[in-house]
């Protein structure tokens, strides 16, 4: 990784987080989408399968903003069945606070949101790497690429949230990135 792709405020910033171990693991996340310009949180993402993009304010001042989370919901969609469910913010959360530290203002690509059961089982039987309870089966998922960052870059910042689980994809090109359990995986 190239640390002029992350800014040093960004890297002290992970540091001084990271060193409050009593903090809600959120806490994290939350504190890389502070900005100056009042506390706001944004998403950028295209989905190639679909064509469909969104870039939308979701938050503002302490505050999900329920039209935003909607269109999340329906953007972020079983691409396979359409079938739609509530997308948990926190994901959301992860995807923007790794967006921010590695200042991009590209949007992600979005590979997988929500899977429904059935595409779920599809995948499985295509692929060794789908877990059978994966969290994307609830909303609390999602598998992003950037053109301008490398996998390992995402990576990182996904990391340094320190808010769910990050998995490395190298040779698919993709970062995973969830609010459930702290964990990593990958090469």
């Amino acid at each position: 990784m190239t640390m002029d792709l992350i800014s040093r405020r960004g890297i002290l910033g992970v540091f001084a987080a990271t060193s409050v171990a009593a903090a809600p693991v959120m806490a994290n996340a939350f504190g890389f989408l502070r900005g100056n310009a009042g506390d706001m949180r944004r998403v950028k993402m295209y989905n190639g399968r679909t064509g469909e993009s969104i870039d939308t304010v979701y938050w503002v001042d302490g505050k999900y903003i329920r039209e935003a989370l909607n269109e999340i919901n329906v953007f972020m969609r079983d691409w396979r069945t359409g079938e739609v469910i509530g997308i948990d913010p926190r994901m959301v959360d992860v995807a923007a606070a790794s967006s921010r530290l590695l200042q991009t203002n590209e949007p992600y690509m979005m590979l997988s949101g929500y899977r429904s059961p059935r595409t779920n089982a599809m995948l499985r039987r295509q692929s060794g790497g789908v877990a059978q309870n994966s969290l994307h089966l609830t909303g609390k998922a999602a598998d992003l690429r950037l053109k301008s960052r490398s996998v390992g870059q995402m990576y990182q910042a996904a990391v340094a949230c320190r808010a769910g689980g990050v998995g490395r994809y190298s040779r698919s090109n993709f970062v995973h990135m969830d609010c459930g359990p702290v964990r990593t995986w990958g090469s």
